[in-house]
């Protein structure tokens, strides 16, 4: 079966009681029980729901898993793997590049309990090898990242995770499976904000962690039941109509990135293009061999200062500024300002999170309104005396 037939057929029968080809919401908390503790599957929502299993019976076989757990959030879902798998005198070690979120929970949340969080360069291979050592229990990477889209060897990473007794943890929101198979490349667990392309409507909130192996997934379900971090049902039916249309909108989200990033490219007003679809890009190659297409999102440095960057993504027509990301809806963001703010100034610094780098998820417009918008907005800021438009470094 191929992959737009099972967004719209895998683990969604037609309901069997009516014949409904959409089945409805089990908008419920409590099951009838046949007798104290004997019940037909289901007896309290926090534990399961019959709208939820089906959604997640939907993204697991999607990324090609056998264990899904949804979860309230993107974060929550993140929670649960670091807590069932990290505990004092343990070891993360992860990519400078990630998600401003994750960045936070590490350090603030874990880090204080005896946690170590390791930074290597994920690009490096004879580096990250020497990062992993034997207190290292997860390997967690993003590719393409937050916010630059790096791109790193995903089966490569696996190996020398696995050859350390590690897991690999593949956050997969940017390319979303249809894109990129991270089991596929060895990865252990893979987690997304479902929020983003998933649902991709801007009217969710919502995380998952997909499985394999039942065993490494037992504990990240028992967490999600334990501490209630559970999605309404009302939420999982949004997202499972939203999956239905998923080839669809990132085939659009793919053909809007590649004309923005084409704009950008030949703008004076732009000093680097982060795009792993463009031959320059340093994980290009890599992206060709790991992924089927490059994905909705660009990132650039403009050659200006951070005051004309907050300008600038204020004055776009179509990209409504905004701290997320794979909506129908383009969307801008400054990260140093929006969804990074919770990196210390001087550690952004440091990892190359710059002032002016600006992100932005190619909606479902048209490429040719979109790459306009861009393209109009930098003309507004004037002339610069500046070298041409660089590429991806």
């Amino acid at each position: 079966m191929e992959f737009s037939t099972r967004t719209i057929h895998a683990g969604q029968p037609s309901e069997p009681e009516t014949g409904a080809v959409i089945a409805p919401i089990f908008q419920t908390t409590t099951y009838q029980q046949i007798a104290p503790g004997e019940h037909r599957g289901f007896d309290y929502t926090r534990t399961s729901n019959p709208t939820r299993q089906r959604l997640e019976a939907v993204l697991a076989d999607l990324e090609g898993g056998t264990h899904c757990a949804v979860f309230g959030s993107g974060l929550a879902a993140e929670h649960a793997i670091l807590s069932a798998y990290l505990k004092p005198g343990t070891e993360i070690v992860v990519p400078g590049d990630v998600y401003g979120g994750t960045f936070r929970m590490l350090h603030r949340v874990f880090e204080p309990i005896g946690c170590r969080v390791t930074q290597a360069d994920f690009a490096n291979l004879d580096a990250l090898e020497r990062a992993i050592t034997a207190n290292t229990r997860l390997v967690w990477l993003e590719s393409p990242t937050n916010p630059r889209l790096l791109v790193y060897d995903i089966a490569a990473v696996s190996r020398l995770a696995h050859a350390k007794g590690a897991l690999v943890v593949v956050d997969n929101t940017f390319a979303t499976p249809f894109f990129q198979q991270p089991f596929a490349l060895g990865a252990d667990l893979i987690v997304h904000s479902v929020t983003k392309y998933l649902a991709g409507h801007s009217d969710v909130i919502q995380g998952a962690v997909i499985a394999r192996d039942a065993a490494i997934f037992e504990p990240i379900a028992f967490l999600r039941n334990a501490l209630g971090g559970v999605p309404s049902p009302f939420d999982c039916w949004l997202t499972i109509r939203g999956v239905r249309t998923l080839e669809l909108r990132m085939l659009r989200h793919a053909e809007n990135a590649v004309a923005v990033a084409d704009a950008l490219t030949r703008h004076p007003r732009v000093r680097r293009v982060y795009f792993p679809g463009l031959a320059s890009h340093p994980g290009h190659e890599i992206a060709r061999r790991q992924m089927t297409g490059f994905g909705g999102m660009v990132s650039f440095e403009l050659d200006g200062t951070p005051e004309e960057a907050s300008s600038l993504v204020s004055s776009f027509k179509y990209f409504a500024l905004g701290e997320s990301l794979g909506s129908v809806r383009a969307l801008a963001c400054l990260p140093c300002r929006m969804t990074h703010a919770s990196i210390p100034a001087e550690t952004r610094v440091a990892l190359g999170l710059s002032d002016t780098l600006i992100r932005l998820s190619t909606g479902c417009e048209s490429p040719r309104d979109l790459s306009r918008d861009v393209t109009e907005a930098l003309d507004r800021l004037g002339i610069h005396a500046a070298e041409p438009a660089g590429v991806s470094a």
